[in-house]
């Protein structure tokens, strides 16, 4: 490029001055993007486990989608072609989830063609409710065993039924359960059968290190919320260090957050974004998938509306070329949308869950 070159004249009376000019052109360069997915390959639609197994990279998200709406909308995906659903205990739908599979696992598809996952909530991180935690999702969605199973968050709430524990002010009564311990009775799960692959959710850097190094079945996965505004491109590459597959979870930017508030940026909504879809002829959402897709990390775009269910599933018929793919990038600007806050004594909002010693997001990634 012409800046490269203006630096090789520049620096060519001082070889260790160049050596640094050049080293930091190429990290530049380098992380321009973050492609992994081979230029041309726009037809492959799984990702390999470490175990070898295949997780579909585009998967149908159910948070927030309501009883009454979500059964529908999963026979919907399941008719369009997603074969991955993400589940939640804390969702609340997973009995509604497990109607549609119900409906459709031996006449529509077979058992071992759809990845589901579910996941942990925070009140039951103890040792003693991990299983019977499990058990619950297992039988709401009416299966003989769950593809993948992850600790939701990495901070516990007070054991019990109440989801949310809460005090006179406000303040989540927390429990101080070590993630680690958690973890290790999930591993029995895979032991019993109940559980192919087990991971995390929520997790940063640091803790994800920590449960690789010290556990016997190693995460499969990591879910986080991820799209261009927060690209999470230094966890993504711990991740590839350790061979854990990385999911985006809110990839359009959870457009229908209901603690969204006015002024708060909106990604479906950038204009840059909109130029780049209208080159290709696609939608601003099918873009932000896309974009995980060249990445090689599994998406999981949440709609009940059948027309954007097909929508996010018809994207594999393009891709972004490099410069597009830097556009995207260059957005962003490390903002979740998925912060749970809450207002302190002078009225100010703070991180809801920052005063736990687990609490994920005060280390930098």
């Amino acid at each position: 490029s012409k800046s490269a070159r203006m630096s090789v004249s520049f620096f060519s009376r001082d070889s260790l001055c160049f050596a640094v000019s050049l080293s930091i052109s190429l990290l530049f360069a380098m992380s321009t993007t973050s492609r992994q997915r081979s230029k041309g390959d726009t037809i492959r639609r799984t990702v390999k486990l470490f175990t070898g197994a295949e997780i579909p990279l585009v998967g149908l998200g159910t948070w927030k989608s309501k009883p009454g709406e979500v059964k529908n909308s999963v026979e919907h995906a399941i008719d369009v072609g997603y074969r991955h659903i993400d589940c939640a205990y804390i969702y609340g739908n997973e009995r509604e989830i497990g109607e549609a599979l119900k409906t459709k696992i031996g006449s529509k598809i077979r058992r071992e063609e759809i990845f589901i996952t579910s996941k942990l909530w925070n009140s039951r991180h103890h040792p003693d409710d991990v299983r019977p935690s499990f058990q619950e999702s297992l039988d709401r969605l009416q299966l003989d065993y769950i593809d993948l199973y992850l600790i939701h968050w990495p901070h516990g709430f007070e054991r019990g039924e109440v989801l949310f524990p809460k005090n006179e002010d406000g303040t989540v009564r927390y429990d101080m359960t070590h993630y680690l311990d958690t973890y290790r009775e999930m591993e029995k799960l895979v032991d019993a059968g109940l559980v192919k692959h087990i991971g995390l959710s929520n997790f940063n850097s640091r803790q994800l290190r920590e449960v690789y190094e010290k556990s016997r079945i190693k995460p499969a996965v990591l879910q986080c919320e991820c799209h261009p505004y927060l690209t999470q491109i230094p966890l993504i590459n711990v991740c590839r260090e350790l061979n854990v597959v990385f999911e985006a979870y809110s990839p359009l930017g959870s457009p229908d957050r209901p603690w969204a508030k006015p002024g708060e940026p909106a990604l479906l909504l950038d204009p840059k974004l909109d130029a780049v879809a209208k080159k290709y002829g696609k939608s601003p959402a099918q873009v932000l998938i896309r974009y995980q897709i060249e990445r090689d990390l599994v998406v999981l775009p949440k709609s009940v509306t059948p027309s954007r269910i097909e929508q996010n599933f018809d994207v594999w018929d393009f891709e972004l070329s490099d410069e597009d793919l830097a556009t995207v990038e260059s957005f962003n600007r490390n903002w979740r949308a998925c912060l749970p806050t809450i207002k302190n004594a002078e009225g100010k909002e703070i991180p809801r869950d920052a005063a736990h010693p687990h609490y994920p997001f005060n280390d930098p990634y």
